[in-house]
């Protein structure tokens, strides 16, 4: 594995590249022409126009402009809007600092997602929500998961993490509402004591305004999300929210309007059907008493 050359490491997209896409996609739509002809008139190659459009890339300040002009955007406070969003859509500064690695670029887009999102509602079948973890935990899940991975990565992944969760602490956090089944509470991850302290961190981390937890108890019975884990990032309008599901083969973000009422719906039939979040501190508490 060590003799294939590196793939090269995209930037994660962040909201305001979604936004800036979506912009420029919306633009050329407008004026009802195709990426052929786009990139016939201007000179820009259908694939540079499509990674722009896609938020894939973030254009250069030269090019936006151009594109404008193309378009025909002459507003002043249109124009400078946009490359605002230019300037923005860069990827966390912080994240930046782990390029580089073995990372799955699914997994720096959720990183800097859930930095720009305000709500996340996640649900898990198996895992403590990675927002949650402590990092023992996350050590012990990463160690598992990934038997061969060298110090160096199992370090970056810990730092990631662990940096992943100050969305939920800095000066305007996101709100997290966390939906667990009683097996991913069950779960005694790392031995005994790893186990209840992350209990305890539970317990904490629920008494913050921000955070809602509730657990789905065995008693009852076939749920809804027994198929697997999912999330829903919201953002600040106009971004539209996304959801993301992880497997063994990586990370996935569904972002059609359908698929994401599904997943919002079926997370509210999830918290239906678990404790409240009152009487899950109850149940964790009785949890971690009992060791």
């Amino acid at each position: 594995m060590e003799s294939q050359p590196m793939p090269v490491r995209r930037q994660a997209p962040t909201v305001a590249r979604r936004r800036l896409a979506a912009e420029m996609l919306e633009l050329r739509t407008t004026s009802g022409r195709s990426r052929e002809a786009v990139s016939s008139d201007t000179g820009l190659s259908q694939g540079a126009l499509h990674r722009i459009e896609t938020a894939k890339t973030t254009p250069q300040a030269g090019t936006l402009n151009h594109l404008m002009d193309y378009y025909g955007v002459t507003d002043p406070e249109q124009r400078a809007a946009m490359q605002e969003l230019r300037k923005r859509s860069k990827q966390l500064k912080w994240l930046e600092l782990f390029e580089g690695g073995d990372l799955p670029d699914s997994y720096r887009t959720l990183a800097s997602f859930e930095a720009d999102a305000i709500r996340i509602s996640d649900y898990e079948s198996l895992f403590i929500p990675g927002l949650l973890q402590t990092r023992a935990y996350t050590e012990t899940i990463i160690r598992t998961l990934l038997p061969e991975a060298p110090h160096e990565e199992i370090e970056q992944r810990l730092d990631i993490r662990m940096r992943r969760q100050e969305t939920l602490t800095k000066p305007h956090p996101a709100s997290l509402w966390a939906i667990l089944d009683e097996a991913a509470m069950r779960r005694r991850v790392g031995g005994n004591q790893i186990y209840l302290d992350q209990l305890e961190h539970l317990l904490a981390a629920g008494q913050r305004p921000n955070i809602t937890i509730q657990v789905i108890p065995f008693s009852t019975g076939a749920h809804l999300g027994m198929p697997g884990a999912f999330a829903t990032l919201e953002f600040p309008e106009p971004d539209p929210p996304l959801v993301y599901m992880e497997n063994a083969g990586g990370g996935l973000f569904v972002e059609t309007d359908s698929e994401i009422a599904w997943y919002r719906n079926s997370f509210l039939r999830l918290a239906a059907e678990a404790l409240s979040p009152q009487d899950t501190t109850t149940w964790i508490e009785r949890a971690a008493s009992a060791g």
